[in-house]
């Protein structure tokens, strides 16, 4: 780790450094981030452990990048990062390290984590509302389906849509999806933004009902 820190600081040298690695900054770097998060999961979806060792090793540089750079702008460094989520570890698994009441199950777990967030949520004047940080900058699929199973968790069904009252396998629901992302092709609408739409129309009803309720 202390060799991978030694190299990013000398390709981020003015004096020596690689002028490529000296042009970037947060913005230019973060559409790097998320392809080496989608290669990590390519490999671990064929099962190549080689290939994931290596990409792993690659999503792991862009922390590095990010820390270097916000170190030289005087934010925070690489050891803070690590210091950040070792302490949230720990502080979201006090049945492990706090010696707490047991917590046997992962469904169990999984109740706890979201207690604890929506604590860590108030106390840093975010408001308590689960949906808030479900992050925008997902895929618009992928922030449905967390955003539904957030809903689903804290008792928000009344916001979620009407089952379409068949049951799909994986294949099934794959070719509905493929047929809906022609269809929005033949109308001319951008699939993603009218996904991230209904997303934002649905966060505006499962706040409504929680008010409601």
């Amino acid at each position: 780790m202390d060799r991978l820190l030694a190299i990013m600081a000398k390709l981020r040298d003015p004096a020596g450094g690689c002028p490529w690695d000296l042009e970037q900054d947060f913005a230019s770097i973060a559409p790097y981030t998320l392809e080496e998060a989608y290669e990590v999961d390519e490999a671990i979806r064929r099962g190549d452990m080689k290939e994931l060792r290596g990409e792993l090793g690659d999503l792991l540089l862009q922390v590095v990048f990010h820390a270097r750079m916000a170190e030289e702008a005087g934010h925070f460094g690489f050891d803070d990062v690590a210091a950040g989520i070792c302490e949230k570890l720990v502080r979201r698994h006090p049945h492990v390290f706090g010696g707490e009441a047991e917590i046997r199950t992962a469904e169990e777990q999984t109740r706890s984590w979201e207690a604890i967030k929506a604590a860590e949520r108030a106390e840093g004047g975010r408001g308590a509302d689960p949906l808030d940080d479900v992050p925008l900058a997902l895929p618009a699929l992928a922030r449905a389906a967390k955003l539904q199973r957030r809903a689903a968790r804290e008792g928000l069904g009344a916001a979620l849509p009407a089952p379409a009252g068949e049951e799909l396998d994986a294949a099934a629901l794959g070719e509905r999806l493929f047929a809906l992302a022609a269809l929005a092709n033949r109308a001319g609408v951008d699939p993603e933004q009218a996904l991230r739409d209904a997303n934002a129309r649905f966060v505006a009803r499962a706040k409504a009902a929680r008010r409601s309720g």
